[in-house]
């Protein structure tokens, strides 16, 4: 019995340091992953601000359509969402990237309220493109942002001349001009065949992904290309928030000059389009509002006293 007992004791004592030792090291292997994890979010977050960072420089570029890219060591995601709460909104910029063949998960959002970017939700790869363009409504509005991934093509096939023009002085490497390849995503105008999206330039609206959007102007028909159709409507919502509010300044200096003797006559025009901004729904009302900018555009030309 004593035997038997003591063999007893001996294998308690094994099983209790079996366990201990499996709940040490499951702690361990827990702590490194959360560390590591921690680790990886705090990673993700700068990437996401220096994005936000590299884009200062090619907004405030006087060249129309400056080129920029940056590569990543690991393959990326690049969530680009957008807010439309509060004065201007909120662009947000949200990164993960692979690691031991996962995508790390974050919830962190870098958030920007005077950048609009337009690209597809997520772009995936490891070196993207940026090119911006000036948005004018009349005056100038913001400067709107393309991102791009390089494994993604994009092929232009019967664009009008400018617009090839264009382009090709971009010599972005993941965009071509007529001569498309198999896996290209191809961007007709009027018409085509084997179209992956097509742009009714005269019309202003493009459809993609059995969806249609509606533009004005070279900016906006590069937004709808580039973009979610989701993204593109609440960006757009957010560039006319803006439109109100810097028609509300320009009021203001009308309504000052006035005072010193010399009338714009926009008052009402002004009031119009601030009215016409804040109020803005989809797309679909695009030619509304630039029908209220193009009139203010032309009789600013001809007052005595331009505002801009």
């Amino acid at each position: 019995m004593i035997s038997k007992k003591g063999y007893l004791d001996m294998s308690f004592s094994t099983i209790f340091a079996i366990i201990a030792g499996a709940f040490i090291l499951f702690l361990a292997i827990y702590g490194s992953t959360k560390l590591l994890s921690t680790e990886q979010q705090v990673s993700d977050a700068k990437i996401a601000e220096e994005i936000g960072i590299l884009l200062n420089p090619i907004e405030i570029s006087y060249e129309t359509g400056k080129v920029s890219s940056f590569s990543l060591p690991a393959e990326t995601r690049i969530d680009c969402g957008c807010k439309e709460e509060g004065i201007f909104g909120t662009q947000l910029i949200r990164v993960s990237q692979k690691s031991f063949g996962k995508w790390s998960e974050t919830d962190v959002n870098n958030d920007f309220k005077n950048k609009y970017i337009f690209a597809e939700q997520p772009v995936e790869g490891k070196k993207f493109y940026l090119f911006s363009k000036p948005f004018e409504f009349p005056f100038k509005i913001a400067d709107l942002t393309y991102l791009t991934s390089s494994e993604k093509k994009y092929c232009f096939f019967d664009a009008p001349e400018d617009i090839e023009e264009e382009l090709s002085s971009l010599k972005q490497e993941n965009i071509h001009i007529k001569k498309c390849a198999e896996n290209d995503v191809v961007v007709c105008f009027e018409g085509g065949v084997g179209c992956d999206i097509r742009v009714s330039y005269e019309a202003g609206y493009i459809q993609k992904d059995k969806e249609t959007i509606y533009f004005e102007g070279n900016a906006l028909m590069y937004a709808g290309i580039f973009s979610d159709a989701e993204v593109y409507e609440c960006q757009l919502k957010r560039i006319m928030k803006r439109v109100g509010v810097l028609a509300q300044l320009y009021r203001d200096k009308a309504n000052f000059v006035s005072q010193k003797g010399c009338d714009s006559n926009l008052n009402e025009d002004l009031m119009r389009l601030i009215n016409a901004g804040n109020n803005f729904k989809s797309s679909s009302e695009i030619n509304i509002v630039t029908g209220i900018a193009e009139d203010i555009d032309d009789k600013n030309k001809f007052a005595r006293c331009g505002l801009w």
